[in-house]
């Protein structure tokens, strides 16, 4: 018998190695990308334009509060697809010295809005009518929102924190490919709503500069009357006249009560974390919090990365998880939300308690829990850590693409169409498949359920990550696996944010995956066990933007690929 020269035999067995080590890798991403790195401070947003803006205000002395007011506002000019003055949003903060809190600065139902204002004489829901027009619009928070960051925390007057936003509306903002794209996608809509050409039906090309003068004069007059000039001012009068010229319903009396409120933020134990995450009537932090407890007592760490048991245990807390938000959860002001139920220990061991590797548990058979006493890309994130070791996580949406695709040209700005978020009808799915119940039915004044996630997590009580991400009933399950892959599978924080996605939310009773992620190994497997797997849509599962402390206390930056997000940091 010849001997295997020796030579031969070593560079088998490198190759056997290699092949060996590589099957050890997550599926879905590649290994050693490392994301941005500052010393001090970053900002991480869906567009390079607000990015800059944030960080340059920090670059002044401005702290993660004030760069929060400017990116927001920057976010509207640049990112009108979701960033915005006439929708609301969600922000966590926790403040260098460890100081945690949230605001919510949601949008709420008109005082003439009922229970059943969008179905027709059969209680049948009629069709687009809270999703597009003016009848679509809650009462907008967002620029409540930045006048009460500002008021607490701020440290720079507002009109220096305006001034950069102000002239980016006036230089304009450059055509990326993703940005004509979407246009181009959503052209038809903008000029049957708005039955005429707006500045956003042109027909742009890559490269192209969109310049809003309109805006750039709203917030000139924002920047010098306050908070005022929109709820009360020539700008409230200018919004109230066009919506009441086009149906809606929105009052003087509406915009003059609303407030932002400051809440306490939901605390989740994970292992060595705490994940700091928004309460209701954001879902986002207790069914990110339902989905952690029920996962815990499982090794996540030795499965790997979307292997088939890693995809299991998370789809199955998350269908329970989803169950409950539906039945369970709405504005806390209206309805006695049972959070402290819902995160305890022995209620969630009960929900997990059917589980089986050898077969999915159909949502058929799954109800909200017996408790002892599909949203969409159309939304933005954005992450921010100052120098000090302040750290800002914010969610905020129009809720569709353009919101209600109502432009007001005089003003510069899309209206919200966030009514859709209440449940229209019990049982009767929104645009984004979502069912709610009684909990989140519409009443005068009320903010609708949410799955706006802003999250900020500790590591053994030292600031570790600030993430959140748009997407909608996505939204939530992008935050958790983010997390995880940095937590369990040790990513960058990069890494992390690129790899590719799975989403369950109880119904439709489906895996959502992304395209050309998972092995057809992994799929069979799990279609095996009978689990249902949706690949044909070829869609995105959330765009998320992180920031991750690193232990020389830099700070690396998470940016989606997905989309045109950037991070920036000094």
């Amino acid at each position: 018998m010849n001997k295997i020269p020796f030579s031969i035999n070593l560079v088998i067995l490198s190759v056997l190695l290699f092949f060996s080590c590589k099957s050890k890798l997550p599926e879905t991403a590649e290994k050693n990308i490392t994301g941005e790195i500052a010393e001090q401070a970053m900002v991480v947003s869906a567009r390079k334009e607000a990015s800059k803006i944030g960080v340059d205000i920090m670059k002044k002395g401005g702290n993660a509060f004030d760069a929060m007011v400017a990116t927001e506002m920057a976010l509207a000019v640049s990112y009108p697809f979701a960033g915005n003055l006439g929708g609301g949003g969600f922000m966590v903060y926790r403040t260098a010295d460890g100081e945690i809190g949230s605001l919510d600065y949601r949008e709420k139902a008109p005082l003439a809005a009922s229970k059943n204002m969008y179905l027709d004489e059969n209680g049948e829901v009629i069709e687009g009518k809270s999703t597009l027009g003016a009848m679509a619009s809650g009462v907008p928070g967002t620029i409540a929102g930045i006048f009460k960051v500002h008021e607490k925390f701020g440290s720079l007057p507002i009109q220096e924190l305006l001034q950069p936003v102000i002239e980016l509306a006036e230089k304009g903002v450059v055509v990326t490919q993703k940005q004509q794209e979407r246009l181009q996608k959503y052209r038809e809509v903008l000029m049957q709503v708005n039955q005429d050409t707006i500045l956003f039906t042109r027909a742009y090309k890559i490269g192209d500069t969109i310049k809003n003068e309109s805006l750039a004069n709203t917030l000139k007059r924002i920047a010098v009357n306050g908070r005022s000039e929109f709820y009360s001012g020539e700008t409230g009068q200018k919004i109230l006249e066009f919506l009441q010229m086009q149906g809606g319903i929105l009052t003087e009396e509406d915009l003059l009560r609303y407030e932002a409120k400051w809440r306490n933020p939901v605390r989740i134990p994970y292992k060595e974390y705490q994940v700091i995450s928004m309460p209701p009537p954001s879902s986002g932090g207790i069914v990110l919090g339902e989905i952690l407890k029920m996962i815990e007592p499982f090794p996540i760490k030795d499965y790997n990365q979307n292997s088939t048991k890693y995809i299991q245990v998370l789809t199955e807390a998350e269908r329970r998880a989803y169950a409950d938000r539906s039945f369970y959860l709405g504005d806390p002001d209206f309805y006695a939300v049972p959070q402290d139920s819902l995160l305890s220990d022995e209620y969630l061991s009960e929900r997990m308690a059917n589980f089986s590797f050898d077969a999915a548990t159909p949502s058929s058979t799954i109800e909200h829990g017996a408790i002892k006493g599909y949203e969409s890309n159309e939304t933005t994130h954005y992450s921010i850590v100052d120098s000090e070791g302040n750290a800002v996580s914010v969610t905020t949406t129009l809720n569709g693409a353009y919101g209600s695709k109502l432009y007001i040209p005089e003003l510069g700005f899309f209206m919200n169409n966030e009514m859709n978020d209440f449940s229209l009808k019990p049982g009767v799915p929104n645009m984004f498949g979502l069912i709610g119940a009684e909990a989140n039915a519409i009443a005068p004044e009320k903010r609708m359920l949410s799955s706006m996630t802003p999250t900020i997590i500790e590591k053994n009580g030292e600031l570790w990550m600030v993430v959140g991400s748009p997407g909608g009933s996505t939204i939530i399950t992008s935050v958790l696996q983010t997390f995880l892959n940095v937590a369990e599978f040790d990513l960058s924080m990069q890494e992390a944010v690129s790899a590719k996605r799975f989403h369950h939310q109880w119904l439709p009773d489906e895996i959502m995956m992304e395209p050309e992620g998972f092995s057809e190994k992994t799929i069979k497997k799990l279609q095996q066990k009978g689990y249902k797997i949706n690949q044909k849509e070829s869609r995105i599962i959330g765009k998320v933007d992180a920031i991750k402390v690193l232990p020389n206390g830099n700070l690396e930056g998470g940016a989606d690929p997905r989309g045109d997000d950037t991070a920036i940091g000094f």
